[in-house]
């Protein structure tokens, strides 16, 4: 969660080095509207969490925010997910506000993480494919990889892929050995 000018510029470095880039650039910010959502976001969670008097910039940031989501068809609530989220390309992206999201989760279009008696916690380094659905209290290990249209309502370990409907284990390699990853910042 942001609790610092220091950690909101460490969330917004790891969100556009989740994206390949190196920087941010005004071409890049006008043309990759999932990043131009994310940094609002993140924006967003600063002011929430470390400035909530600011309430007249925070009411036109949600403004210009929400009908960005509206635009890519994402729901992503504020201090949901870690540093290093990537949305890969628009489409459907719907998160819980309970769901909790570890560093570097590069997530596709038409996934849900949602609540069912109790929402996902998430660890770190994860790859969710297009149309995955996590949903439930369940806990999700670090390094690993959902594949496409994975229906994952179980707690899964740390370093695997998963897959099927209801999911289970495919492989005891995670999201780092097989690439899914981009730009990868490990914390630790």
């Amino acid at each position: 969660m942001i609790t610092s000018y220091t950690t909101y510029r460490q969330y917004v470095r790891a969100d556009i080095a989740a994206h390949g880039l190196r920087r941010l650039s005004l071409y890049n910010w006008l043309r990759i509207d999932q990043l131009r959502f994310q940094l609002r976001l993140r924006r967003l969670e600063y002011l929430a969490n470390c400035r909530p008097w600011r309430f007249l910039s925070r009411a036109i940031l949600e403004l210009l925010n929400h009908n960005l989501a509206v635009r890519l068809g994402v729901t992503i609530p504020k201090n949901v997910f870690g540093p290093g989220l990537c949305l890969v390309h628009r489409g459907t992206v719907v998160v819980s506000p309970l769901a909790h999201v570890g560093a570097n989760c590069r997530i596709h279009p038409s996934t849900s993480i949602g609540d069912y008696n109790g929402a996902p916690t998430i660890g770190d380094n994860v790859y969710i494919g297009p149309g995955a659905k996590l949903y439930g209290p369940i806990a999700i290990g670090s390094n690993v990889a959902v594949a496409a249209n994975a229906v994952v309502n179980t707690s899964v370990p740390d370093n695997c892929t998963v897959g099927g409907i209801p999911a289970h284990i495919l492989s005891n390699t995670g999201a780092i050995q097989h690439g899914l990853l981009h730009n990868t910042i490990i914390n630790g």
